[in-house]
């Protein structure tokens, strides 16, 4: 509690003070939040980077193996729609952290944040590209790999 001895200049010296740290306050907890939705989206980057290289590498593996006819005894398209399977929902999971990530952001940034460089963001964004670039080659047969 204010001292009622305070002059009414040290009582709006002081309401000044207490209204510049709970403004430091706000500021830090928005940066909090921020980093948390880049840290959220960095997850979502390796679980679906893990997502789409095991799908790639079971397709691979098993076009390889009938490739070199030593697999023979079970259906061809089993293990590429494994593959696929894995690589869809790797892409299809990224694209959508992605644009949650990007929402979240842009609410964000309503607030007195200012704006940063977001590192994660164009990580999220070229792997999406390897992963729609990967289910190209697997379902069209085109593309680098």
């Amino acid at each position: 509690m204010a001292d009622e001895s305070q002059t009414p200049d040290a009582k709006t010296q002081m309401a000044d003070q207490r209204t510049d740290m709970a403004l430091d306050r706000t500021s830090w907890a928005g940066q909090r939040t921020l980093l948390a939705e880049e840290r959220t989206l960095m997850a979502w980057i390796r679980t679906s980077l893990a997502l789409i290289s095991f799908g790639f590498t079971i397709y691979k593996f098993f076009q390889y193996l009938i490739e070199a006819e030593r697999i023979t005894s079970f259906r061809v398209s089993g293990p590429r729609n494994v593959g696929i399977g894995f690589l869809l929902v790797g892409t299809v999971a990224l694209v959508f952290a992605t644009i949650q990530y990007w929402r979240a952001v842009t609410e964000l940034h309503k607030s007195p944040l200012r704006s940063r460089w977001a590192l994660a963001l164009v990580v999220a964004v070229l792997v999406s590209l390897i992963g729609l670039l990967a289910l190209a080659n697997v379902l069209l047969k085109v593309g680098p790999f």
